[in-house]
């Protein structure tokens, strides 16, 4: 999602978070290096080490997403958006993507910088403890916990 040029969201059926930090790691795919300049410092701690899930009015209003749409509406806005977007000249596009990103995207090196910790926080023990604690608790699997494992988080280690 951070990864997004927009996000949009559904007010009734979003769940969006950075739940890395309460399983033992820290986030890998960007939440560090894209998430700050979303929604500011501070926020991004909330988000990255509270390691909880948000709602789409919650995420519209750090800016975690751009909007957050009732879900009967979502799909017709952004068909209209990117419909509108596609009808302008693709060279001003290119050129105000290119700009905006200049200041506002981290480095290749430092994604990969991120990436690389992200691999060694893969082989620290408690992490490892803890992934396997979520799989054996139900983690991608139907049921409550799969449902509410952020909010489960802190019981992990717990027997």
């Amino acid at each position: 999602v951070l990864a997004c040029d927009m996000r949009f969201a559904s007010r009734e059926n979003t769940r969006l978070g950075q739940p890395e930090v309460g399983v033992g790691l820290h986030p890998g795919g960007g939440g560090t290096e894209r998430l700050p300049h979303l929604v500011g410092r501070g926020r991004a701690l909330e988000i990255v080490l509270g390691a909880n899930d948000f709602d789409g009015d919650t995420a519209e209003r750090y800016g975690y997403v751009n909007r957050a749409l009732p879900d009967a509406e979502l799909d017709g806005f952004v068909d209209v958006l990117a419909r509108r977007i596609a009808s302008f000249d693709r060279r001003a596009i290119a050129a105000a993507k290119n700009l905006i990103n200049q200041v506002s995207l981290p480095s290749a090196d430092r994604l990969l910088d991120a990436l690389n910790s992200f691999q060694t926080a893969l082989t620290w023990s408690e992490a490892q403890q803890r992934i396997q604690a979520l799989l054996e608790r139900g983690l991608q699997r139907d049921g409550d916990f799969e449902n509410r494992w952020p909010a489960l988080l802190g019981t992990l280690l717990e027997t």
